[in-house]
């Protein structure tokens, strides 16, 4: 994916601490003292332009939503979302999901979304996959016994593989769904990705996978 530069995105973000948290690090283990409120905690993992997350929140006022993006050109057009829509329950991170266990205490996280992720293809990559075992063993950490993540891509290779690694980390798969917008499932809410490939004609791939109730 080409990215387009924007230099005034980092100070743009820095303008708006109180949507897009700085050194978020201080709030492991105290990010309903932040929301002001014991509501459970859902994270989007590859938050992209917001479009998902922002419209969750609304939908959702009794949760709290955190958008987790890496690109700071990216992530600037999901603070202008949060900005207009004036969310008091949706937090942002600029930071990489590989700095999870730093940001959040273990039981803190009770949802993983995980939206269209890079699907990283070739084999020598596949450490870096979002579904990957060592992602998986991080997102356990963090998360309530019995979390869930909730799935979604175009790409039949990715859910395929991702299938077959909640599956062997010992996950219960809930809600597959191997065509998502010509099915019954209720209350879709589609990113700026989505969007786009599902006007192509991709079909839309989704699942639910929970994890174990004890650790292993």
């Amino acid at each position: 994916m080409r990215l387009r530069n924007k230099p005034w995105a980092k100070e743009r973000i820095q303008n708006y601490p109180q949507y897009v948290i700085q050194n978020p690090e201080q709030w492991k283990g105290k990010w309903n003292e932040l929301f002001q409120n014991e509501h459970p905690i859902h994270i989007e993992i590859g938050t992209g332009k917001g479009k998902f997350i922002t419209e969750m929140a609304k939908q959702h006022p009794d949760i709290n939503f955190i958008g987790i993006e890496t690109y700071t050109s990216v992530i600037v057009s999901a603070l202008d979302k949060l900005i207009e829509a004036e969310l008091t329950n949706l937090k942002l991170l600029n930071i990489n999901a590989i700095q999870l266990e730093s940001i959040f205490a273990p039981g803190e996280i009770s949802v993983i979304y995980l939206n269209f992720s890079d699907p990283w293809p070739k084999n020598r990559h596949e450490k870096r996959r979002l579904t990957h075992r060592s992602f998986l063993e991080k997102y356990q950490k963090i998360m309530q016994h019995g979390g869930q993540i909730h799935f979604k891509t175009d790409n039949q290779k990715l859910f395929e593989y991702s299938l077959v690694s909640f599956s062997e980390f010992g996950m219960i798969l809930t809600d597959v769904n191997l065509d998502l917008h010509h099915s019954d499932f209720k209350g879709n809410i589609m990113t700026e990705y989505e969007e786009k490939f599902s006007a192509k004609g991709n079909r839309i791939y989704r699942c639910e996978a929970k994890f174990p109730e004890k650790n292993k």
